[in-house]
């Protein structure tokens, strides 16, 4: 009986021994760089602060942010110039966590009015994510084409780890506004999300096109007050007869994301269909949102705060 419990209890410990959390780069959330932009004196020419996961350095110029210090992550913290007048938006933040920070995410209307010449309001979800934006941005058509999203990648991670907590904004619908047409509500709740897709990617004609290799993505529909911890597993291949699959967030091509072709031209990626379960991936999508419905669409008010971001092998 001994010998039997020890051999389990070897075992067990075998594979605990076995998984390896691998940290991605910047992802506790501790390292920050903090651009000074100056909007323009026609909408009254203040100072904003606006973060990026990177290295800890300030910036203190109007130009366009790439990432830096080898840092892998995006945000939907902009340095626009539409019309010829500089402005910011800020709807991601770094907060004070313990002895270090996390990214605190928040879905709200943002707005330029320039009499006479300009007045946008758009509604800004907050939004941390594995690629990069090309800035500056210059309108509010298309917003997917200014993000290269995604990094190449050739790993499979059973798992993605990480802190949260949750606000939800406790309205029963959402707003759609995009500053180019009347504001109109969206039936049903804004979840904030979590979105993990591993990639085969190859390239045809300047086209870019993506079998999916693996997915993750979880919805959160209730605050989540004290800080927890998820593990969340990856599901691999065609996972459309798996009982986790959720067709209106897992399904292929949920929505239309872009990335830089070998001509250096954004295109749309063409997420054409599953690939086989042991197939190796070229890239990895990862997004934390606080509004899961695409652009310009969410509840003002939803929060998402994220640490600690780690995958599991």
């Amino acid at each position: 009986m001994r010998k039997i419990l020890l051999s389990s209890f070897l075992l067990v410990s075998l594979a605990i021994f076995a998984q390896r959390e691998v940290p991605i780069a910047y992802g506790d959330m501790d390292n920050w760089v903090t651009r000074h932009i100056k909007e323009s004196s026609i909408i009254g020419g203040n100072t904003r602060l606006v973060y990026e996961i990177g290295p800890n350095t300030d910036v203190y110029k109007n130009e366009a942010y790439k990432n830096m210090g080898g840092s892998p992550w995006g945000s939907a913290n902009v340095y626009a110039k539409v019309a010829g007048v500089e402005k910011s938006s800020t709807s991601v933040f770094k907060e004070k966590r313990g002895d270090g920070f996390c990214a605190r995410l928040e879905t709200y209307f943002v707005g330029v009015k320039v009499l006479g010449l300009v007045n946008i309001r758009v509604l800004a979800a907050g939004s941390i994510f594995l690629g990069e934006v090309k800035e500056p941005i210059t309108g509010t058509k298309n917003p997917q084409h200014w993000i290269k999203s995604g990094i190449p990648f050739t790993k499979r991670p059973s798992a993605i780890k990480f802190d949260y907590k949750i606000k939800m904004s406790g309205s029963p619908n959402r707003v759609y506004h995009n500053g180019l047409s009347p504001e109109k509500e969206v039936a049903g709740v804004d979840y904030p999300a979590v979105i993990l897709l591993l990639q085969k990617r190859w390239e045809k004609d300047g086209k870019i096109y993506a079998k999916r290799v693996g997915t993750m993505v979880v919805r959160y529909n209730k605050n989540v007050n004290e800080w927890q911890t998820g593990t969340y597993k990856i599901l691999y291949g065609d996972i459309t007869k798996n009982p986790a699959y959720k067709e209106e967030s897992m399904r292929i091509q949920v929505e239309e994301r872009y990335s830089q072709n070998s001509k250096g031209e954004m295109v749309p990626i063409y997420e054409v269909g599953w690939a086989d379960a042991d197939e190796t991936p070229t890239h990895m999508i990862l997004q934390f949102t606080s509004s899961h419905g695409g652009a310009y669409i969410g509840s003002p008010g939803n929060t998402m705060w994220i640490d600690n971001v780690k995958l599991i092998y």
